[in-house]
């Protein structure tokens, strides 16, 4: 179920001809303000992120930014900190399948088809963020988004919890 608000919302962040910012940092910033945590407009962490960290040609910054704001999300609504951990976790995992599944890979380079560190304007001038990247982003965020939802967050975290070793069956 797509959110158009949430798409367009991560569009008008994404597709700007500045630049401003990158995948991860859109993931982060989108999820966010979709959950409504604190400081969401705050991009500065995922900065590093962009370019499969760092322009490394590593995990997509859809998918890292998107954990930044899972982790953010499962730490406020879970107490315990090691359970916001698993859940955080196992839910970018299975984030991480879904994506390799669609897309082939979840790693920039691969899914670019760029070195970033050498080829960073050849990419930009590309254009291929625009088509590529961005459909990768709305993934991610609309896959995501309904863990806003607080009775689709308990399911999950009861999904989890079931997965955990000592776990009744």
């Amino acid at each position: 179920m797509t959110d158009p608000e949430l798409i367009e919302r991560t569009r008008s962040l994404f597709l700007r001809d500045d630049n401003t910012y990158g995948c991860a940092e859109v993931a982060l910033v989108a999820l966010s303000e979709c959950w409504s945590l604190p400081e969401w407009a705050d991009s500065s962490a995922a900065m590093a992120l962009n370019g499969g960290v760092a322009y490394s040609g590593g995990t997509c910054g859809a998918i890292t930014g998107a954990a930044m704001a899972v982790g953010r999300l499962a730490e406020q609504r879970t107490t315990d900190h090691r359970q916001a951990k698993t859940i955080a976790r196992t839910i970018i995992q299975g984030l991480m399948k879904e994506f390799a599944d669609g897309y082939g890979s979840t790693d920039c380079r691969h899914l670019t088809g760029y070195d970033m560190t050498t080829d960073h304007e050849a990419f930009i001038t590309s254009n291929i963020w625009r088509d590529v990247c961005m459909r990768q982003l709305e993934f991610a965020v609309d896959r995501l988004a309904p863990l806003g939802d607080p009775s689709v967050w308990e399911a999950e975290v009861a999904r989890i919890n079931a997965l955990q070793p000592g776990a009744e069956e």
